[in-house]
C-alpha cells in the first residue's frame, strides 16, 4: 500500500524550480529513508499561521495566496498529508443533503480537475461517476430529493434503474435493489496528491511551509490572536487557522482561554483487495449503498471498500496524541457485517485475496456537519475541521469559503449551517461528544427523514417545566441543546407509532397537532419556549440606546414598554439575526432572539458595541421561562389571574409591562405571540416558572386551555406568511427581500448598519423576493409532502427553493416559504424581481421529482387574522423563531 500514499519529508520553503520537490512529487514513494534536510528557522512574525499541512490546511493555504494574502507560514506536526488525509478513500461525491455542502464539493470536483495541470504534481483525478442504491422505497424518496437539487445546480444526475446498475457496473447484484442515483461527473483523487499539489501551488505564491513542527498553544491577548508558541519557537501573528483534524479539539483547548471545536474521532475501517483476475476499470463508478452501509470504489485493478458500521469506537476521548496516525490494530470481528455487505452486493469477490484492513481515525461533529468559521471568543481565531469522513469532497470549498471570510470578513454564500458559532460550550463535554459520534456515525448511512431528532445527548438544557410537560404527553425535540416539545400525545393514543413516525409522507402527528393549532384559534393554549435567547443591555446614560440604534435597522427610540421587531443586519443589509426587543426603561432594553443565536448575536455585539464600562450586555437566558399564551381567550385567562385588564385598549399589541401573575411578582408580559394569533409571551423568574404554570393551567380550564409545541407553531406562523431566521432568512436576506421595509428607518435621517446597501436595493430593485406558495394539485393524505429545499419552477424554469412548509389546517393546504429568483434565459445573469414578475407566473413545486402546481402570494390570506390591527403592528414579517 505504500505506493499508494505519497509521503514527503522535506522542511525547506518550497519553490517549484526546487529539483529535489520536484523528483519527490513525481517519484510517488516514502522517502522514509532519505536524510533528512536542514530545518530552516522558523519566521519571527507573519499574518496568518495555519496548523495542519492535510487537505484542509493546504486548502486554506492555496486560497488565501490566491487571494493575495502572501504572508501565510503553513505548520505540520509531521509530514504533509500523512494525517487522517493519508487515508482517505480519494472519492469525491458532490450528492450531498444541504446546499452548501453540496456547492463545496460541487467547486472541490471542480479545482481537482484543473489542479494537475495548475501545479504539475498528479493528482490521481479520474471522473467515474458515482452510483447511490437504494433497497427501500424511502430510500429512493431521499436519492430523488437529492437529485432534484442536483439538477437545479447544473450538476448532471439521474435516477436509474437496477438494470442500468448493471450496465454501469457489472459486478453488483440487483436483486434487491428499487432503483439507483447516478452522478456521472463525481471523481476519484489520492487525496495525499491533491493536498501536495494544493501546498505546491501555495508554496509558489509565497506561503511558507514548515514540516515536523508542533504547535504547543496560541496565545490571545484581550481577546485576540496574538502568535502561536511551537516546538520551534514563537510565530507573532494577527490570524491562527486550526486545521488539526482529530486533534483540534485539543488544540482549542491547549491555550489559556479555550476555544471550544466540538469534535471527536472514531476508528474507520475500509480493505484494500488485490487487483481481480480480468483487473476492474480505472474509469468504472464508485459504488454508494447506504442501506448496507458500505461505499466501493476501484483501486489499482483491485476495490477499496468501506463503511460506517452500526456499533462504531470511539478513540482518543482522553486526548492521547501522536504525531502521524500509524494504522490502528486491525479487527476483522468488528468488520464482519460490512464485509458481508460487501459480498452481497459483490458476490463475485468472495475468491478474491484481501490485501489490508486498514484501520484509520475519522473526525465526527455533534450534528453530522463539519466546523468552519471565526471563534465567538478570539477574533482572528479560525476554524476549519471536522469532516465527518467527507473531507476530500469538502476540500477545496471549504478552504475557499474560510479564505474568503478571512480576507473579506464573510464568505460568498450563507455558511451558517457549518458555523462554529452554531454550538456553545455544552457541546464540548468529552462525555457527550463521545456519545454522540456513537450515534452520529452510523447516521452517515441512516435513512434521514424530515424531522428526525438525535438520541444522545439529551435532557442536557430544559426548562424548569420539563417534568410537567413530559408526563403530560409531550414529545420532545431538541435545539441548541435546548429540549422542546414537538407535540402532545393524548391519552390513549399508541405512543410507540407516534415515536417512530418516520416518513417523507403524512405524518402520525398529523391530527394531534391540527387539534393543537384549532385551540389556538378557537380557544388558548400554552407552549414553553424558554429556549429563546435572551440579552438585556443596559446603560448608565444614553450609550446603550445610540449603540443600539446604530446595530439595528428599526427605530428603538420608542416609549418606555413598546416592543420593537428588528433586524439585526451586516454591511450588506443581510440579517445576522432577527429579532424582538422590549424597552424597559429609558436605559435599558430586553432582547429576543431564536434559540440558536446564543453564541452568534452575542459574539456580534460584543464585537460591535463600544468598550465602556458604562454600557453591559448580560445573558440572562437561564433566567427566565417564557410561556407563551395563544389564542383568543389568553386575555380572559391573564385578567383573571393579575386582576389587570389585558383588553386592547389597555394592553395593546406589541407592549411590553411587568405584572403580577398569580402570587408571582415581576412577570414581563408581551403582547406577541409569534404566529399572528392573538395572545402574550410572559417571561417568568424561573423560580416562578411552576407556580405561574398551574396557575395558569387551573385558571384556564374553564376556556378550554391545552399544551401546544413548537409543530403547532410552525403551521401558524407559515400560513401568516412569517419567516424566521435561520431557515428564511440568513445574512444574506435583506428586509427588502422580504416584504420588511416597514421595518426599516430608511426615512428617519438616521445611521445604522446595512443602511448602504438597503438604499441601493430600494432604488434598483431586488434580486430575490420571498414569496408564499399554495399548493392546488397535492393530495394531503396520498402525495409526498413538502418540508424545505424544493426546487420552485415559473413557467417550467427554476427559479429558486423552498426554504420551510408546513401544513395549513385553516387553509386545508400545504404552504411553502421561498424566494423566488429571475434568472436570464439566455446567460443566466440575474435580474431584478418585480412584483409583476412574481404575480405573472405559472409555479410549480418539485418534490422528489414530482411538480405540483401551486398559486404564489406575496402578501398573506388577510382573512386568516383574527384582529384587525394597523399594518405596522401586524409584523408581517413576524417572525423568526421557532
Amino acid at each position: 500500500a505504500a505506493r499508494m500514499f505519497l509521503r514527503v519529508l522535506s522542511d525547506i520553503q518550497w519553490r517549484a524550480a526546487h529539483p529535489k520537490w520536484r523528483r519527490m512529487t513525481s517519484s510517488q514513494r516514502s522517502t522514509s529513508t532519505t536524510a533528512e534536510p536542514h530545518l530552516v528557522s522558523l519566521p519571527a512574525q507573519a499574518q496568518v499561521v495555519i496548523c495542519g499541512g492535510g487537505i484542509m490546511g493546504t486548502s486554506v493555504a492555496y486560497h488565501l495566496s490566491k487571494m493575495g494574502w502572501k504572508d501565510v507560514v503553513l505548520l505540520e506536526q509531521g509530514r504533509l498529508a500523512a494525517g487522517t488525509t493519508r487515508f482517505c478513500a480519494g472519492i469525491v461525491s458532490t450528492a450531498r443533503p444541504t446546499s452548501i455542502e453540496l456547492k463545496m464539493a460541487h467547486y472541490s470536483n471542480q479545482l481537482y480537475q484543473q489542479l494537475e495541470q495548475e501545479t504539475g504534481v498528479q493528482t490521481g483525478y479520474m471522473k467515474t461517476g458515482s452510483i447511490s442504491l437504494a433497497q427501500t422505497q424511502d430510500r429512493l424518496i431521499s436519492l430523488k430529493r437529492i437529485a432534484s437539487s442536483l439538477n437545479v445546480m447544473g450538476i448532471p444526475c439521474e435516477i436509474i434503474s437496477p438494470k442500468k446498475v448493471v450496465q454501469l457496473h457489472p459486478l453488483i447484484n440487483i436483486h434487491d435493489l428499487v432503483g439507483a442515483m447516478y452522478v456521472p461527473e463525481d471523481a476519484l483523487v489520492s487525496s495525499a496528491n491533491v493536498s501536495l499539489a494544493l501546498a505546491t501551488a501555495a508554496s509558489r505564491n509565497g506561503v511558507q511551509i514548515h514540516e515536523r513542527t508542533s504547535v504547543s498553544h496560541v496565545t490571545i491577548q484581550k481577546g485576540r490572536v496574538t502568535g502561536v508558541e511551537t516546538d520551534r519557537g514563537r510565530i507573532q501573528c494577527e490570524y491562527f487557522v486550526n486545521c488539526a483534524g482529530q486533534w483540534a479539539y485539543e488544540l482549542g483547548h491547549s491555550g489559556e482561554e479555550p476555544v471550544h471545536i466540538p469534535l471527536h474521532a472514531c476508528e474507520h475501517f475500509y480493505l484494500l483487495t488485490h487487483p481481480l483476475k480480468e483487473p476492474l476499470s480505472s474509469s468504472l463508478p464508485t459504488v454508494v449503498d447506504p442501506d448496507g452501509r458500505i461505499y466501493i470504489r476501484n483501486w489499482q485493478g483491485g476495490i477499496l471498500s468501506g463503511g460506517f458500521e452500526k456499533n462504531p469506537k470511539p478513540l482518543f476521548t482522553e486526548g492521547r496524541n501522536q504525531l502521524e496516525i500509524q494504522n490502528l490494530q486491525e479487527d476483522w470481528d468488528h468488520f464482519g457485517p460490512l464485509l458481508s455487505a460487501l459480498l452481497r452486493r459483490m458476490p463475485g469477490l468472495e475468491a478474491l485475496q484481501i490485501m489490508q484492513l486498514v484501520n484509520c481515525p475519522e473526525s465526527f461533529t455533534p450534528d453530522m456537519r463539519c466546523i468552519m468559521g471565526e471563534s465567538p471568543t478570539a477574533r482572528g481565531y479560525f476554524v476549519l475541521a471536522g469532516m465527518n469522513s467527507a473531507g476530500i469532497s469538502y476540500g477545496g470549498g471549504a478552504g475557499k469559503y474560510l479564505a474568503e471570510w478571512m480576507v473579506n470578513g464573510y464568505p460568498s454564500e450563507n455558511v451558517w449551517p457549518l458555523d462554529l458559532k452554531r454550538f456553545g460550550t455544552l457541546q464540548s463535554s468529552r462525555t457527550f461528544l463521545r456519545h454522540r459520534v456513537m450515534e452520529v456515525m452510523p447516521l452517515m448511512c441512516d435513512l434521514k427523514v424530515p424531522r428526525w431528532d438525535f438520541q444522545t445527548g439529551r435532557q442536557l438544557r430544559t426548562s424548569p417545566l420539563y417534568d410537567r410537560l413530559d408526563a403530560q404527553g409531550a414529545r420532545w425535540m431538541e435545539k441548541h441543546g435546548f429540549e422542546r416539545v414537538k407535540y402532545f400525545v393524548p391519552p390513549g393514543n399508541d405512543l410507540l407509532d407516534l415515536d417512530h413516525s418516520k416518513t417523507f409522507y403524512k405524518p402520525d402527528w398529523f391530527d394531534i397537532v391540527g387539534s393543537e393549532v384549532k385551540c389556538c384559534k378557537e380557544a388558548v393554549c400554552v407552549i414553553d419556549m424558554s429556549s429563546f435567547t435572551k440579552f438585556e443591555i443596559s446603560s448608565t446614560g444614553d450609550q446603550a440606546l445610540e449603540s443600539l440604534q446604530y446595530l439595528f435597522s428599526n427605530d428603538l427610540d420608542v416609549p418606555v414598554g413598546h416592543v420593537v421587531h428588528t433586524g439585526m443586519l451586516n454591511e450588506k443589509g443581510g440579517y445576522e439575526n432577527d429579532c424582538s426587543i422590549a424597552r424597559l426603561s429609558k436605559r435599558s432594553f430586553f432582547m429576543i432572539s431564536p434559540t440558536d443565536q446564543q453564541v452568534h448575536c452575542w459574539a456580534w455585539l460584543k464585537k460591535r458595541l463600544p468598550d465602556d464600562s458604562n454600557l453591559t450586555m448580560e445573558d440572562v437566558t437561564w433566567k427566565y421561562t417564557a410561556l407563551n399564551l395563544i389564542g383568543p381567550r389568553a386575555v380572559d385567562v391573564l385578567s383573571e389571574l393579575s386582576y389587570a385588564p389585558m383588553t386592547a385598549e389597555h394592553f395593546p399589541s406589541l407592549f411590553c409591562k411587568e405584572m403580577s401573575v398569580g402570587y408571582a411578582n415581576g412577570i414581563r408580559v408581551m403582547s406577541i405571540t409569534h404566529t399572528g394569533e392573538p395572545g402574550f409571551v410572559l417571561y417568568i423568574p424561573i423560580e416562578y416558572a411552576l407556580h405561574v404554570y398551574n396557575e395558569v393551567m387551573n385558571m384556564g380550564q374553564k376556556y378550554g386551555i391545552r399544551n401546544a409545541g413548537y409543530y403547532a407553531l410552525r403551521s401558524l406562523r407559515i400560513e401568516k406568511f412569517f419567516a424566521f431566521w435561520g431557515q428564511d432568512l440568513d445574512a444574506f436576506t435583506t428586509p427588502m427581500e422580504c416584504g420588511r421595509e416597514f421595518q426599516v428607518k430608511l426615512e428617519k435621517g438616521m445611521q445604522f448598519l446595512g443602511q448602504e446597501a438597503l438604499l441601493e436595493q430600494k432604488q434598483n430593485g431586488v434580486y430575490k423576493r420571498f414569496t408564499m406558495f399554495i399548493l392546488e394539485d397535492h393530495d394531503t393524505d396520498m402525495d409526498l409532502w413538502p418540508w424545505w429545499g424544493e426546487p420552485i419552477f415559473r413557467n417550467g424554469r427554476y427559479v429558486g427553493k423552498t426554504t420551510s412548509s408546513a401544513y395549513s389546517y385553516t387553509l386545508e393546504r400545504h404552504v411553502c416559504l421561498g424566494f423566488v429568483h429571475h434568472f436570464d434565459e439566455k446567460t443566466g445573469e440575474e435580474l431584478v424581481v418585480t412584483t409583476d414578475f412574481i404575480n405573472q407566473g405559472e409555479y410549480e413545486i418539485d418534490i422528489a421529482g414530482q411538480r405540483f402546481q401551486a398559486k404564489a402570494k406575496l402578501y398573506p390570506f388577510s382573512s386568516l387574522f383574527t384582529q384587525r390591527r394597523r399594518k405596522d403592528e401586524v409584523e408581517l414579517s413576524g417572525y423568526q423563531r421557532e
